[in-house]
């Protein structure tokens, strides 16, 4: 399959899509400039939110919860937004990519700038305002998505070269850390990922020009072409949740090099996705 330019290249660093009927549509972000950009037709809105914005997810009561370079924010319905505060004080790490399990509680992974080895880790913000490190030792953690049951949770810490996958339960959280698919340096690096409704987990490859999809058994299946080499991220939407968004980045390019790059894509995936799961908070 080959993506569709979608819009402009108006993303230094375009990351995080999601869809989700609650705030009209798609959202996704301009990382490093700290907006939320939103699609209404053909016409591409942006906010300002914070120095950095990493990743949002919408809030079963209206609004989305935000992920910015070290901490945790609420966006009300009304758009009030009340950062939680600093999660550490050390300028050298950010918070990266995360997402909902089944029962609402927000996961947001983080890193050091400049990627140094094991500086990440996991943190899980609970519906109360309290948040724990649920694992350590990571260097670039990234996409994080659930299987349609809830039982299965795949993610990536980029450095790996692998898209893992944990066991789920809301007593036990993430436990059984295994391999799932490994991926050649040469095909790209996993970022960001999504699951569909049939159990397919779709994979964003930095450097690699494409998205691909793996069975639930660890097969791939399809390959998405796109038209820029750093692809950041995925997710399902429009009104059947059968389009699959992509989000690209200019980072590290020069000035003319890859002129789509940092561009919204998008393809008929022939697939659903499941919608997106929401914060309790």
């Amino acid at each position: 399959m080959q993506a569709e330019q979608r819009t402009d290249p108006l993303a230094f660093h375009g990351e995080g899509p999601v869809w989700s009927p609650s705030w009209g549509g798609l959202r996704w972000l301009d990382m490093f400039a700290g907006d939320i950009l939103s699609l209404d037709g053909d016409t591409v809105h942006r906010r300002h939110v914070g120095s950095m914005v990493v990743t949002v997810r919408p809030r079963r009561a209206g609004g989305a919860v935000l992920a910015l370079q070290r901490g945790f924010a609420l966006e009300d319905a009304d758009g009030t937004i009340t950062e939680l505060g600093d999660l550490w004080s050390d300028p050298l790490l950010r918070l990266n990519e995360g997402g909902c399990d089944p029962d609402g509680r927000f996961y947001c992974g983080s890193m050091a700038f400049d990627q140094y080895t094991g500086a990440g880790s996991l943190r899980r913000l609970h519906p109360d305002g309290s948040v724990e490190v649920v694992l350590t030792g990571l260097t670039i953690s990234n996409g994080l998505d659930w299987s349609p049951d809830g039982s299965l949770a795949y993610y990536n810490d980029t450095a790996t070269g692998r898209v893992a996958v944990f066991d789920y339960s809301a007593g036990t959280g993430l436990t059984g850390l295994r391999s799932f698919v490994e991926i050649p340096a040469e095909s790209g690096f996993p970022d960001g990922l999504t699951v569909d409704s049939e159990g397919g987990v779709w994979v964003a490859l930095y450097g690699g020009s494409a998205v691909r999809r793996y069975t639930q058994d660890g097969r791939l299946d399809a390959v998405v072409e796109v038209a820029a080499s750093r692809v950041t991220a995925c997710t399902f939407g429009g009104p059947n949740l059968d389009e699959l968004f992509i989000t690209t980045s200019r980072e590290g390019l020069d000035d003319g090099e890859e002129p789509l790059a940092g561009s919204l894509f998008r393809v008929d995936a022939g697939v659903t996705g499941l919608p997106v799961r929401a914060f309790a908070g």
